[in-house]
């Protein structure tokens, strides 16, 4: 098996920068409703940067950092279908990078589909194991818990107590968090 080389760190800047209003837009709370969005041929969106990285991808399909290029330019564009297939093609080349979870997780909420969302949230907190990913991480860790937590208030209570304790062992300072959390142990 080839291993790909490729700077993390220097990825995930570059990623930040990139789709920093995702990451802003994804620390909102989740919504309750569970359609699934799918989209046509024609309802594609494009544009010559979309373009452009799609050419990079197809002369090389294993350059992750130009798949997480394109893969934020689908989210930048709204286009979550796209995101999300170029975001799982991430997490198969490098399976332990977390930021491709969390990414996938975003989009899934994006597009309403709060099942794959929760799931994509889970492999992400999986996935962050070493002290420095966790430090690096401690807002989307609260962000993902906090989901989780939402996800689960109705079905399993207990478990939603966990997942909101977690999410302000991380957060204290996150409002919603802080609600929910008040809200499950009342």
């Amino acid at each position: 098996m080839k291993t790909i080389k490729i700077n993390t760190k220097q990825l995930f800047v570059a990623l930040m920068m990139i789709g920093s209003t995702g990451a802003a837009v994804a620390q909102t709370s989740p919504k309750t409703d569970s359609v699934k969005v799918t989209a046509s041929a024609t309802q594609v969106q494009t544009n010559p940067l979309i373009e452009g990285l799609k050419k990079q991808v197809e002369a090389n399909p294993k350059d992750a950092e130009s798949l997480a290029k394109l893969a934020t330019a689908y989210q930048d564009a709204t286009d979550w279908q796209n995101a999300i297939i170029t975001w799982k093609k991430i997490s198969v080349l490098l399976p332990d990078w977390a930021p491709s979870y969390y990414s996938q997780a975003y989009s899934y909420q994006s597009a309403k589909d709060d099942l794959n969302a929760k799931l994509s949230y889970e492999k992400y907190i999986a996935t962050v194991k070493k002290p420095e990913e966790i430090e690096a991480s401690k807002k989307n860790l609260a962000y993902a818990y906090y989901y989780i937590a939402f996800s689960e208030q109705k079905d399993d209570p207990n478990k939603a107590k966990e997942h909101i304790a977690k999410s302000i062992q991380y957060d204290p300072s996150n409002q919603d968090a802080i609600k929910l959390s008040q809200a499950l142990n009342s």
